[in-house]
């Protein structure tokens, strides 16, 4: 009956045990590669309209367009507020915007066509009021 492993030598043997701790080996054997180079960061932008993008999980949703609709409906509703009238002596003067009463100071929300709107009134000039509204200082003047 013939073995199944072959037999092997001693000193294939010896040469497996040092080549395999290290200690078998020449600078042609060492194979020395360059560092891998680094990924690059990858950036996102959320897509503001559809022409950019869409979420690859949910294409046909509008979520990713939502707040960039928001913002663009609070600068509109801004621009739908008007100074109806200026009344009172300067040191007690009010104004009307959109059919709102304020004095100096005072805060309430004012409907346009647009929706609902805090408004907050700075100061009061002869012919026009500064006011705050959505984080945005703007001047009203009466019209003409």
């Amino acid at each position: 009956m013939k073995p199944l492993i072959p037999l092997i030598s001693k000193a294939t043997i010896v040469w497996l045990l040092l080549a395999s701790a290290g200690m078998w080996s020449s600078a042609a054997d060492v194979n020395i590669s360059p560092a891998p180079p680094e990924a690059p960061e990858s950036v996102f932008v959320m897509p503001s309209k559809p022409q950019e993008g869409c979420d690859p999980f949910f294409p046909n949703s509008t979520r990713p367009y939502e707040a960039a609709m928001v913002a663009n409906r609070h600068s509109a509703a801004v621009s739908s507020l008007e100074l109806k009238g200026i009344s009172g002596n300067p040191p007690h003067r009010l104004v009307i915007i959109n059919n709102h009463t304020f004095a100096a100071g005072d805060e309430q929300d004012v409907m346009t066509h647009e929706g609902r709107i805090q408004v907050r009134c700075i100061e009061i000039k002869p012919n026009s009021a500064i006011i705050e509204a959505d984080g945005q200082r703007v001047e009203l003047s009466l019209p003409r």
